[in-house]
C-alpha cells in the first residue's frame, strides 16, 4: 500500500492560516518576553530606553543581558519543548489528557538531577546527569514496552507510570537519607525553577526545540490519521509503528531537555495544547507549531509571576504553573464538560 504523502504541500487555505496563527502567537510572545524582561524585582525600562531613547545604569545593564535576558529565553524555549512533547503524547496516546511527564522520561531525569546533587557535581553537572538519567530510562522504557516488534501504547503508558513510580520511590529514599542541605537542593530542584542559561546552552535549547517541532510537524498528517485508531491511519497507508517510535523518542528527547534544565515543571504541556486544541481544532499542522509558540509563552509569564509575585523571594515556577494551570484546566474541563452533556437533559 502507498504511503500518504506527509510531505504534500498545504492547501492554500491552511497555509494561510498556519501563517496568520504562527504570527500572531509569535508576536504574542515577542511582547510577553519584552514585558518579562522589562518586569521584574529590579525595575529596568526596556520601553523607556526603546521608546524614549532613555539611558541605563551598570547595573540595569547587568541585571537585564546578565540575568534577565538568558533567562527569558531559556523560559521560552522550555515552554516550548513541553508544549510540543505534550501535543506528541496526545497524539501518540490519542488522550487529550496525557502529558509531556506521563511516559516515564521525566522520572529518569529527575532522578538522575538528584543524584548529581548529592553527589556534590555543580554547574552543568546537575543538567547533564538528568539527561543521561532520562536517555537511560527512554531506552529501558522503549524495550520493556515493545513485544513481538511491535510498541503498544497500553503498554507503553503503563511502563511509564510504574517507571514514574519506581523512580519517586527511589527519590524519596534518597530525600530520606540527605542532609538538611542536599534535602532542600533536592526539593527545590523537582520544584522546578527556570535558569539563566550561558549562550551555549541557550543555542542548543532553541535549536532542540525547533528540530523537535520540525521533526515533528513532517509527521502531522499522520497524526491526524492516527486520531481514527491505528488500523484507520493503516488503511491510509501510515506506517503506524515508525511513527509510535519516532514520536515516542522525539517526544521523550523534548521532555528530557526540558526537565534536565529546569526541574518539573507541570501544566506547561497539558493546558497549553488543550486550550489550543479547543481554539484551532484538532489539525496537528496547526497544533504542533501553535503548542512551541503558546507554550513558550505560557512559561515567559508564568517565570515573571515566580520572580515577582513574593518579591525578593522567588517562587519556583513549578508552583506557579500548577497554580495558574490547574484551575484553569479544571475549568476548560467543566465546560467541555456542558457543552458535550447539554443535549443529554
Amino acid at each position: 500500500m502507498k504511503a500518504m504523502p506527509s510531505s504534500r504541500p498545504l492547501g492554500r487555505p491552511l497555509a494561510r492560516r498556519l501563517t496568520l496563527v504562527t504570527l500572531g502567537l509569535g508576536v504574542l510572545l515577542a511582547l510577553a518576553i519584552a514585558f518579562a524582561v522589562s518586569f521584574g524585582a529590579a525595575e529596568v525600562p526596556l520601553w523607556q530606553r526603546l521608546l524614549l531613547g532613555g539611558v541605563w545604569s551598570e547595573a540595569q545593564r547587568a541585571i537585564l543581558f546578565a540575568l534577565r535576558v538568558p533567562r527569558v529565553l531559556t523560559a521560552a524555549a522550555l515552554g516550548g519543548l513541553l508544549g510540543v512533547a505534550g501535543v506528541a503524547f496526545q497524539a501518540l496516546l490519542r488522550n487529550p489528557l496525557a502529558d509531556p511527564y506521563v511516559l516515564g522520561v521525566s522520572g529518569g531525569a529527575s532522578l538522575g538531577g538528584v543524584i548529581a546533587l548529592l553527589a556534590g557535581v555543580a554547574g552543568l553537572g546537575v543538567p547533564l546527569a538528568a539527561f543521561v538519567g532520562a536517555l537511560a530510562s527512554l531506552v529501558a522504557i522503549e524495550r520493556m514496552a515493545t513485544s513481538g516488534g511491535r510498541l503498544t501504547v497500553f503498554t507503553l503508558l503503563l511502563t511509564g507510570a510504574i517507571f514514574n513510580a519506581f523512580s519517586a520511590a527511589l527519590i524519596y529514599f534518597l530525600q530520606s537519607v540527605a542532609s538538611r542541605e542536599e534535602l532542600s537542593a533536592i526539593v527545590f530542584y523537582l520544584m522546578g525553577r527556570v535558569p539563566s542559561s550561558g549562550p551555549v546552552t541557550l543555542v542548543m535549547l532553541w535549536a532542540a526545540g525547533v528540530a523537535i517541532t520540525v521533526a515533528l510537524f513532517a509527521s502531522a498528517r499522520d497524526f491526524n490519521a492516527l486520531t481514527g485508531g491505528e488500523e484507520g491511519a493503516q488503511q491510509l497507508g501510515v506506517d503506524v509503528e515508525r511513527l509510535k517510535r519516532r514520536t515516542f523518542v522525539l517526544g521523550s528527547l523534548a521532555t528530557a531537555l526540558a526537565v534536565a534544565t529546569a526541574g518539573l515543571i507541570g501544566f506547561v504541556g497539558l493546558v497549553v495544547p488543550h486550550l489550543l486544541r479547543r481554539l484551532l481544532g484538532p489539525d496537528h499542522r496547526l497544533l504542533l507549531p501553535a503548542a512551541f509558540l503558546g507554550g513558550a509563552t505560557f512559561l515567559v509569564l508564568a517565570d515573571v509571576a515566580a520572580r515577582t509575585l513574593a518579591a525578593p523571594t522567588e517562587l519556583p515556577v513549578g508552583v506557579v504553573t500548577a497554580l495558574l494551570g490547574g484551575p484553569f484546566f479544571l475549568l476548560l474541563l467543566r465546560r467541555s464538560g456542558a457543552m458535550s452533556g447539554g443535549g443529554h437533559g
